[in-house]
């Protein structure tokens, strides 16, 4: 097990940047995922971990050892691709055994590590198959087995599970888990899927052009998002986001718009009140609005009558496209809750759980 700190990292290719003064310290056994949409700089971070790109500027340090010099075999990483990288002609004991071959391991140490690995993995009835002979997640198995192989202080997975279908991939995210909490080796990893993010992560760090917009557990980022980037990325739908004023009437606070007239519970007034007169952005996550037949509280303040535009059934739930005067917004409801499209209907929006963020720098105010 491994510390990986990363100072003030910058990597250039010609005038842009692609990841720009990344600091993080990566905590020994952790299991840290690297999360944003493409081209926010993740990979090229978890490259230069692994030594296959040179920072521009900055240190990387793995062990307390800066490793900016060091070349990849001499790192003790061991990577995880998305395209697994399996020799074909090779069975998939030699597949993961070849590594250890190269760094000429004896036959009996090689044999112990390579069946201890398959039964980590439950693979042992596929030692002496060849990569055509298994599925896409057996095949990402014996990648991950090959890596296990090597005992490395610090696992590396560039997006492991994109190329598999989604029942495989709900099991892998299951069995890396596992391996996780089995192996307790610092392990890194990158995707653009915030679900994945969200269940595996101990930490997340949630990047957009290079930078870190925020690190933290995956609660904490849905609960309490640094600025409106956050906020829409992680969530299934994203949150709505609506911009309007913040007005205050008979000595309480309104976020008003043409489409909504919503009182702001007190508890946020002291960091909403300097925003009097002001244009913020108002955003609510679809499952924290209710249709009103089914809430239990139904405070007219909080009341909003919309028409409905889409009717998405999903199987557990269901998401209603929705539009008041020019304002479209989503909401999810229960799976049996299905109103006619074009109906109208009045839903409630749960008020205490609402964000605010500044309309030009969209950070979070509350």
């Amino acid at each position: 097990m491994a510390q990986v700190r990363l100072k003030n990292v910058f990597k250039q290719f010609q005038d842009v940047y692609a990841v720009r003064d990344f600091n993080l310290d990566i905590l020994t056994g952790e299991f840290l995922v690297l999360v944003g949409p493409s081209g926010c700089g993740k990979t090229t971070t978890l490259r230069m971990i692994a030594g296959l790109e040179g920072p521009t500027a900055g240190e990387i340090s793995i062990s307390g050892n800066i490793v900016n010099d060091v070349p990849p075999k001499e790192r003790n990483i061991a990577m995880v691709f998305q395209n697994y990288a399996l020799y074909p002609h090779m069975t998939v004991y030699e597949n993961m055994a070849f590594g250890l071959k190269l760094r000429r391991f004896s036959r009996r140490e090689i044999d112990r590590r390579v069946k201890e690995a398959a039964d980590i993995l439950s693979i042992q009835d596929y030692l002496s198959r060849r990569p055509k002979q298994l599925s896409g997640g057996q095949r990402q198995r014996v990648a991950v087995g090959r890596a296990i192989v090597r005992k490395p202080a610090v696992f590396l997975f560039d997006e492991p599970l994109s190329n598999l279908d989604a029942k495989f991939r709900v099991q892998m995210r299951a069995e890396l888990g596992k391996l996780h909490d089995r192996l307790k080796t610092t392990m890194v990893y990158v995707t653009h899927d915030q679900t994945e993010a969200m269940s595996l992560g101990d930490r997340i760090v949630v990047m957009k052009d290079g930078v870190i917009q925020q690190v933290a557990g995956p609660i904490s980022l849905y609960d309490q998002p640094a600025n409106k980037f956050v906020a829409g990325f992680i969530g299934s739908p994203p949150m709505n986001f609506m911009e309007g004023d913040i007005q205050e009437k008979n000595k309480h606070l309104y976020f008003v718009n043409q489409a909504f007239n919503l009182e702001i519970p007190r508890e946020m007034t002291p960091n909403l009140l300097p925003y009097t007169g002001q244009k913020v952005v108002f955003g609510i996550r679809a499952e924290d609005i209710y249709d009103k037949l089914f809430a239990t509280i139904k405070p007219k303040e909080h009341t909003v009558k919309a028409r409905v535009d889409i009717v998405e059934p999903m199987g557990a739930e269901t998401f209603l496209y929705l539009k008041k005067e020019d304002v479209s917004f989503i909401a999810k409801v229960g799976a049996h809750n299905k109103p006619e499209t074009g109906q109208s209907i009045e839903l409630i929006f749960d008020m205490k759980k609402t964000h605010f963020f500044d309309n030009q720098s969209e950070e979070t105010i509350v």
